[in-house]
C-alpha cells in the first residue's frame, strides 16, 4: 500500500509546490491521476479540477476528475485509476459524496491491494483514517456515518497547531483532541502541522516536512521529529 497524506495544499510557494518531490516519489512514474474534488464547497468542482491539474502538471501528472460522469461511470473511473487523489475542503461533504457514489469500498480495496496509489491533503487525509472524527471542519453535510477509508490504523488531525492567545484562557486544539482521546483512549491521533506529511510504503511509515508533530494517546502526549514513524501502542508514550 502506497500513501501520501499531506496536512495542507498551499504555501507561499504556490499550490502543492512544497510537496512536488514527495508527490513524484509516491507516483513512481505513474502519470495519470483520478482527482476527486468532492470536498470543494465554496470552490466549484470544475474550478477545483483545473487548479489541481495545473498544480500536478509540473510533477509530470495529468489529473482528471470524474465528477461530470454518471455515478456508474465515476465508479468505473476510480476503479481503473492508478493514482487516486483527494483534495481538501470540507471533510463532511467529501465523505457524503464518496458514500453516496459507492466509492469508499472501491478506493479502499484498490489502494489496499496496491492497484492504485493514494494522495490526499487536508480533508483527503482525514478520509484516509478509520473515521473523520478528528477533522477540524464543521458538519455542513450529513455523511451518513463517520467511518472512512481506514487506510491507516490511526487518526490524523491536519493543520495541527496549538495556539494560545496571551492573556486569555480560550480553548486550544490540544483540548479538543484530548476530548477525543478520553472517549477513544486506544486510538492514537497524530497532530500533523502545516507543511508536513505522512508517507506510507508497505509496512514502512515516515513523516516528512520541517516541523515536529505530536502524538496523542489517552492522557499521553509525545512530540516527534520528522523521520521514521511508528504508531504507539496504548501506554507506550
Amino acid at each position: 500500500m502506497e500513501l501520501l497524506l499531506l496536512s495542507n495544499s498551499s504555501s507561499d510557494a504556490g499550490y502543492l509546490v512544497h510537496a512536488h518531490d514527495a508527490i513524484r516519489e509516491l507516483a513512481g512514474g505513474r502519470t495519470r491521476a483520478c482527482f476527486l474534488p468532492f470536498a470543494g464547497v465554496t470552490r466549484d468542482w470544475d474550478t477545483y479540477e483545473a487548479l489541481v491539474r495545473d498544480a500536478l502538471a509540473p510533477a509530470g501528472i495529468a489529473a482528471h476528475s470524474p465528477h461530470r460522469l454518471s455515478d456508474t461511470d465515476c465508479l468505473r473511473a476510480v476503479a481503473a485509476a492508478e493514482l487516486v487523489v483527494i483534495g481538501g475542503g470540507n471533510t463532511f461533504r467529501l465523505l457524503q459524496c464518496l458514500r453516496e457514489r459507492g466509492l469508499l469500498p472501491v478506493i479502499a480495496r484498490q489502494v489496499a491491494a496496491g492497484a492504485a496509489r493514494y494522495i490526499g491533503w487536508s480533508a483527503g487525509t482525514n478520509v484516509a483514517c478509520p473515521t473523520i472524527r478528528t477533522t477540524n471542519d464543521m458538519p455542513v453535510a450529513d455523511p451518513g456515518g463517520l467511518d472512512a477509508l481506514g487506510l491507516v490504523p490511526f487518526q490524523i488531525n491536519p493543520h495541527y497547531f496549538n495556539l494560545v492567545v496571551p492573556g486569555f484562557r480560550g480553548e486550544t486544539r490540544d483540548q479538543r483532541l484530548a476530548e477525543f482521546t478520553v472517549l477513544a483512549p486506544n486510538t492514537p491521533v497524530l497532530g500533523l502541522p502545516e507543511g508536513n506529511w505522512v508517507r506510507v510504503s508497505g509496512d514502512r511509515m515516515e513523516m516528512g516536512g520541517m516541523h515536529s508533530a505530536r502524538w496523542f494517546l489517552g492522557p499521553q502526549i509525545l512530540d516527534i521529529a520528522p523521520g521514521a514513524l511508528s504508531v504507539p501502542a496504548p501506554g507506550a508514550l
